[in-house]
């Protein structure tokens, strides 16, 4: 794809990039549900040819990666989710869990040419990808993206520093791809032994928070970092560019972010899981709950791309918490919720009393009266089987970090 191809794209009308999006979905859901029978039983009942908004897409269930890996392993290797033949698959990937991954044939199956570009790889840059080669599709899926840019990939991989320090000098490559602190290590140990290290002028970094400090050091270097949101599922799914505000969507994904434990999408600005549905007709993920947490940033990007914005990865939505010698979950909180409508928003925090587990529901409302502390009390009981106490908070009160379940329990 040309520059000018990319930035066409990504300063597309939104509104009219989610048109052609959800006019694409009624005929990828028909092929999931008609050639896959995991997705003909996930799909049973739901109004397939209808659903062409995001109102229509919150309707169907969410497939979180925690059932995904149970499926697979009572229904190996796919858990029924293949859409055709694993003779189309480029490569199969084991991921830890262990979750089995098909490549979908094309170049770029992950779709990230886009994060690269967005970081300033251009075609005929050499790039030095520090990404794992092993089992895992980690290191495809930027190799891949790089090569469709057209660049020309040393597949590093993971570990043997020394080489790769050395490939460094001699290579001299623009761009790196790996983790953000193993590029400062490959660096130091190059500046150690008196090699040139000085090539590499771009980076992208995934897998890894990248802090503010360590960024600064390498722009100190002459060296701009972007980051990405990435998954080995779905690929790259977001990526910061040169304005350095939160992460854009990339194209040909539908990204939703939903209330914990539930299907429930919340408003712009609100913590909640990310749910991100695909247009990978090999191995489609319909509503594919990543187990990350997310919210959108509202407006535009200031560098002009048009689409959606992540704030990036905030933590993980999988709450699940043993209390009492009894799991609770993030979607029996939703179940108590819904069992109030006085009630908008819930969270159950974990403490110890002396020797003992404590719970205290505190729950968003207007209502104040009316025994609604004991009805909610009650609830809790029903649900969880276990005893807790309830506050009632004011709309809004409750913290905004995707939290449904605090455990603050000290462990140490």
């Amino acid at each position: 794809m040309s520059d000018q191809q990319f930035d066409a794209r990504e300063r597309q009308d939104p509104a009219q990039r989610e048109q052609d999006l959800f006019a694409r979905l009624p005929e990828l859901l028909a092929h999931a549900a008609g050639n896959a029978d995991g997705w003909a039983e996930q799909l049973r009942g739901c109004d397939l040819s209808g659903t062409r908004d995001r109102n229509a897409l919150s309707c169907l269930p969410v497939l979180r990666k925690s059932d995904l890996m149970d499926r697979q392993k009572a229904n190996p290797p796919f858990g029924g989710y293949l859409a055709g033949d694993l003779s189309e698959a480029a490569r199969v990937f084991m991921s830890p869990g262990p979750i089995w991954e098909p490549q979908a044939p094309g170049l770029d199956a992950w779709n990230g040419a886009r994060s690269l570009f967005a970081a300033g790889f251009r075609k005929g840059d050499v790039v030095l990808n520090a990404f794992s080669y092993h089992l895992t599709p980690g290191g495809f899926i930027l190799d891949q993206g790089a090569i469709a840019l057209g660049c020309t990939v040393f597949p590093a991989g993971v570990g043997n520093t020394d080489t790769q320090v050395e490939a460094l000098e001699v290579l001299k490559p623009a761009g790196f791809v790996g983790t953000p602190d193993y590029l400062k290590i490959l660096l130091d140990r190059g500046r150690e032994q008196g090699r040139d290290v000085s090539s590499i002028k771009k980076a992208l970094v995934s897998g890894g928070a990248l802090f503010p400090s360590l960024r600064q050091e390498y722009e100190d270097q002459g060296i701009q970092v972007g980051q990405c949101y990435a998954t080995a599922d779905l690929g790259v799914i977001a990526y910061e560019t040169e304005a350095r505000e939160g992460m854009v969507v990339n194209e040909d994904y539908i990204v939703e972010i939903v209330r914990p434990g539930t299907g429930e999408p919340v408003a712009d600005g609100e913590v909640g899981e990310l749910v991100v549905t695909n247009f990978n007709r090999l191995y489609p993920l319909i509503r594919f709950g990543t187990g990350d947490l997310s919210k959108v940033i509202p407006g535009q990007s200031p560098c002009g791309r048009t689409n959606m914005r992540l704030a990036g990865w905030m933590g993980r939505a999988d709450q699940r918490t043993k209390i009492k010698g009894m799991f609770v979950d993030p979607a029996q909180i939703a179940q108590i919720v819904a069992a109030h409508p006085e009630v908008s928003k819930a969270r159950l925090a974990v403490s110890r009393a002396g020797e003992a587990d404590a719970m205290v529901l505190s729950v968003e409302t207007e209502a104040h009266g009316d025994g609604l502390t004991d009805r909610v009390a009650t609830t809790l009981r029903d649900v969880t089987r276990l005893s807790g106490d309830v506050q009632i908070v004011s709309p809004g009160a409750l913290p905004n970090d995707g939290k449904v379940i605090a455990d603050e329990r000290e462990y140490g």
